[in-house]
């Protein structure tokens, strides 16, 4: 089986990137790209996704300072999600967390109609 080498984006033009800390290999958060947010973060060296909810790019710490900056990006085998490789400046969470995965799911609570 061939393996995909094309990036395959969902119909808004997005895919899924999960970003991991370099250095300690921790998840850090799950976001969205575009091939425009791909291009700058390539251009600057700083990880900049696509946000769905405002509808721009969106480069990780602008405001806050917390920026990741890029170590590689790799995609998965079907070329669906990619793996963002980035050395973190602060937190990654916006709640101020180093990641954004500092919560057990609760499969009692969390989880509905389970």
């Amino acid at each position: 089986m061939t393996e995909a080498t094309i990036l395959t984006f969902d119909a808004d033009g997005l895919i899924p990137a999960v970003v991991q800390d370099a250095e300690t290999r921790e998840v850090l958060l799950l976001a969205w790209m575009n091939r425009e947010s791909l291009a700058q973060t390539y251009r600057t060296g700083r990880v900049t996704f696509w946000s769905r909810s405002r509808n721009e790019l969106w480069e990780k710490g602008a405001t806050s300072g917390n920026i990741l900056r890029l170590e590689s990006i790799h995609k998965n085998c079907e070329a669906n999600s990619l793996l963002v490789l980035a050395r973190p400046d602060g937190p990654a969470c916006h709640t101020g967390n180093i990641t954004c995965y500092y919560r057990e799911l609760d499969p009692t609570s969390d989880v509905q109609g389970a």
